[in-house]
């Protein structure tokens, strides 16, 4: 098994997206939000997750808790060495 990471789902998005990913083992895992210019937007896990599915929400907010602008947006998760990344659309 190896790391996955499915489109988000609304895509596009208006104020809520699900980001669903899967883990082959235990470990520390990083899904952050960037935009296009790779400024990180928001971190939505920053720690150990159990193998498995996971799902988590972004709600379109950043780090401090502002809605972010309409616009394309990179999700990218990094687990057991690897990184994907998944693009999203919030249309606002």
């Amino acid at each position: 098994t190896q790391l996955q990471l499915s489109p988000a789902h609304p895509n596009p998005f208006t104020s809520w997206t699900v980001i669903s990913f899967a883990l082959p083992s235990p470990g520390p895992v990083n899904l952050v939000v960037f935009d296009v210019a790779g400024r990180r937007v928001r971190t939505l896990v920053a720690g150990d997750l159990p193998a498995g599915q996971q799902r988590i929400v972004w709600d379109g907010s950043s780090d401090g808790g502002r809605t972010v602008a309409p616009g394309l947006y990179l999700i990218q998760l990094e687990s057991s060495g690897q990184r994907l990344t998944r693009k999203a659309l919030c249309m606002r």
